[in-house]
């Protein structure tokens, strides 16, 4: 399957860091919904893999985009965190974050509420160690869609600003289908 293949051709990306890249992998795959998991239970890919597909896309786009923009940044930290960005949204190993019920995915009332950045940052600095422009990104990559980020406003490193461009372009124009109308300066749905 294509996603498949996206996702180990990513994972193949990761050299310097690849003995705790792969333990990390490992655990993610084993103990935890990540290969299931659906992006959200209201907005976008709310479907089992959505999670995935939204980090592979989110990670395709963000590669696009460093080498025409900041082919100066490691494709490997860029792998890393765009593949990662949103893992908090797996939940914990005991207590995942959505629950499938019936054909459908429900938020799950029982688990520790910890913001979805922070517990991204929390599961992947478990395992892997990242550089302070890696974990920004990580923390920040919604941009000002969350009010609690606009005080790193004009303050964010490249690595931020692609990821954050990427994670949005990605839900945007692929994920929801707007595409850009010509003549038109905006989006418009079909």
């Amino acid at each position: 399957m294509p996603l498949e293949k996206d996702y180990n051709d990513l994972k193949a990306k990761v050299v310097e860091r690849k003995k705790d890249f792969d333990d990390f992998i490992d655990f993610l795959e084993n103990k935890t919904t990540w290969l299931s998991a659906p992006a959200s239970v209201r907005y976008h890919l709310s479907e089992e893999k959505g999670l995935l597909k939204h980090s592979v896309g989110v990670t395709k786009t963000l590669l696009k985009l460093r080498k025409l923009l900041a082919p100066q940044l490691s494709e490997e930290s860029c792998v890393i965190v765009s593949l990662f960005h949103d893992l908090g949204k797996i939940g914990m190993p005991d207590a995942p974050r959505y629950l499938k019920k019936g054909d459908k995915f429900v938020y799950n009332k029982d688990q520790v509420e910890i913001q979805i950045a922070n517990r991204s940052l929390y599961l992947v600095t478990k395992y892997i160690p990242l550089s302070d422009e890696e974990a920004q990104a990580i923390l920040y990559h919604d941009g000002q869609y969350i009010a609690e980020n606009r005080f790193i406003a004009h303050r964010e490193c490249p690595l931020t600003l692609l990821l954050t461009f990427a994670d949005t372009w990605t839900a945007a124009a692929y994920e929801e289908g707007r595409e850009i109308k010509e003549n038109k300066n905006y989006y418009l749905r079909e």
